[in-house]
């Protein structure tokens, strides 16, 4: 049997492994399907070291694929779903994947895939779904996910060994780059993930033999580490491929969920749901409740601990350098917008544009260490692994924070979204808390746009929440909100109304998006 899977498998066969929109698989079934998969991809031609990719949205076979990247010493490359072909295709390239795995409810995207020239010679691809099997006749190389490991043994792989994920950034500059991390020890002893998985849970409390809730895209690490891992400890998990507020409720009270990882823009569509579906939520079942990968609007966060209780944890990290600092619901109540303190392995220092030590309450660029050792670096970019590090083992995210005087972390805001207006530095992020707390706003963006005399002027775009007009009179109104709160010189110039504000599914507002259009024809990117 695989490994890490082996205990569970033995000692509650049974039981519900997981859960996705198709179906249910026990533990017993998810062992045999996952040694099924090693055995398929290693006659497919994957040797220790070699990478594999997959487009696909949350299923079961995703979290098979996961396990057997595990156990079988490869990178699993996951792709997000929302690129073109021609992104997914340098992905491919970029990472040398050997075996291509495509959700049929993306099928025309792995198609186009194969068309493009920059893909590489790939030994298999397979396809995931019910649908698969008509796909399959239609693509070059393709088989449906079940007849590739339908005739392998069920048997326990011989000479299992570490692999993992390799996960890319978004690549909001430039082409996104695959992150190799202290998770992707490729040759390490299996038991290795065990060990981090156990510590892990144990900084984040997550109840062993638990019920995790994943409804934001596996493809991304945070969400991946908060349903996988776990699943060393014994949690089943429930899943759903798209977020949607009243079921999110539902599932928790329906499959008993005790931990699950929300970003902010969730907590805010589960608080503007109907104050009956509201009500019918019990929750009693939930232990713990991490938050994380975008700001959360303090009144955003106050409401949603009173309404769940002091579960609601929030953590700080990246793909980059995994989980940095975390604080309970009772701390950030003391100290309102605070990150927390590090976790026991790791430093936080913050450091000036004149390259010295800020003083405390002093912001900075935040830079960090693990004291374990962990380290990473940029698949095939040694120059922007270089950029991210101050020195080797002390890395940045590009935040920009600070410490107080007890040692806990606050996030002024991402370097690259800071606003200079006449000299004077204005983070957006304190300007987006103010204006999601009108009544008429379900999301926020502010961003630097041309100013001839000032460099840059304060501009914001807001996503509406439903029935409301957006006019003239609501455009000033949210300016005359903003004036309330904030100093003049933060007060947005201008207001925009968007349908709907480009996030990341991460959670992540890709502010880019919005940023360029205005920078177009101005000769400056800054």
């Amino acid at each position: 049997m695989a490994t890490l899977i082996t205990p569970f498998a033995q000692a509650k066969p049974d039981e519900m492994a997981l859960v996705d929109d198709f179906g249910e698989t026990n533990w017993a079934d998810f062992n045999a399907r996952v040694n099924q998969l090693v055995h398929a991809l290693r006659n497919a031609g994957m040797q220790t070291g070699d990478n594999f990719a997959v487009v696909s949205g949350n299923r079961r076979e995703y979290l098979e694929a996961f396990a057997a990247a595990t156990h079988g010493g490869w990178l699993l490359i996951p792709v997000n779903w929302h690129l073109v072909a021609e992104e997914v295709a340098y992905i491919l390239a970029d990472s040398s994947a050997k075996v291509f795995m495509v959700d049929a409810r993306f099928i025309e995207l792995g198609e186009a895939t194969m068309l493009h020239p920059e893909r590489p010679n790939l030994n298999r691809v397979v396809i995931l779904g019910p649908e698969a099997r008509a796909f399959a006749d239609e693509m070059e190389q393709a088989v449906p996910y079940e007849d590739f490991i339908a005739d392998e043994s069920t048997d326990e792989p011989e000479e299992q060994i570490l692999g993992g994920p390799m996960f890319y950034t978004s690549g909001t500059t430039g082409h996104p780059k695959g992150v190799k991390g202290s998770i992707a020890q490729i040759g390490a002893p299996v038991e290795t993930l065990k060990m981090m998985s156990d510590g892990m849970s144990g900084i984040l409390d997550l109840p062993p033999e638990g019920r995790s809730l994943l409804v934001g895209p596996v493809y991304h690490s945070a969400q991946w580490a908060y349903s996988f891992l776990p699943m060393l400890d014994g949690s089943s998990v429930v899943m759903r491929h798209k977020f949607d507020e009243a079921e999110t409720l539902r599932l928790i009270d329906d499959y008993q969920i005790t931990n699950t990882h929300l970003v902010p823009t969730q907590f805010t569509r589960m608080l503007r749901l109907d104050d009956n579906v509201r009500a019918d939520f019990q929750g009693k079942s939930l232990t713990v409740v991490w938050h994380g990968a975008a700001p959360c609007p303090p009144e955003i966060k106050r409401q949603m601990i009173d309404w769940w209780g002091p579960v609601i944890n929030e953590y700080y990290g990246s793909t980059e350098g995994s989980i940095v600092t975390t604080v309970s619901s009772e701390d950030w109540l003391t100290k309102p917008g605070t990150l927390g303190k590090p976790t026991p392995i790791m430093e936080v220092t913050i450091i000036k544009e004149d390259g010295s030590p800020a003083e405390t309450g002093e912001p900075g660029q935040i830079y960090v260490r693990n004291i374990m050792g962990s380290d990473f670096e940029y698949h095939n970019a040694p120059e922007k692994t270089a950029a991210a590090h101050l020195e080797p083992g002390v890395f940045t995210f590009g935040d920009i924070g600070y410490l107080d005087e007890d040692g806990y972390l606050y996030m002024s805001d991402r370097k690259i979204d800071m606003i200079i207006s006449g000299g004077v530095n204005i983070y957006p992020a304190e300007i987006e808390s103010v204006l999601i707390n009108h009544p008429t706003v379900l999301d926020a963006a502010v961003f630097g746009i041309p100013n001839e005399e000032f460099g840059e002027e304060v501009k914001a775009a807001v996503e509406l929440a439903d029935g409301v007009l957006a006019d003239d009179q609501l455009a000033e109104d949210l300016i005359a909100h903003c004036r309330e709160h904030l100093a003049s010189y933060k007060i947005p110039r201008s207001v925009d109304f968007e349908t709907s504000l480009p996030r990341h599914p991460t959670g992540k507002l890709l502010k880019r998006l919005l940023r360029d259009r205005y920078w177009e024809g101005s000769g400056r990117t800054i």
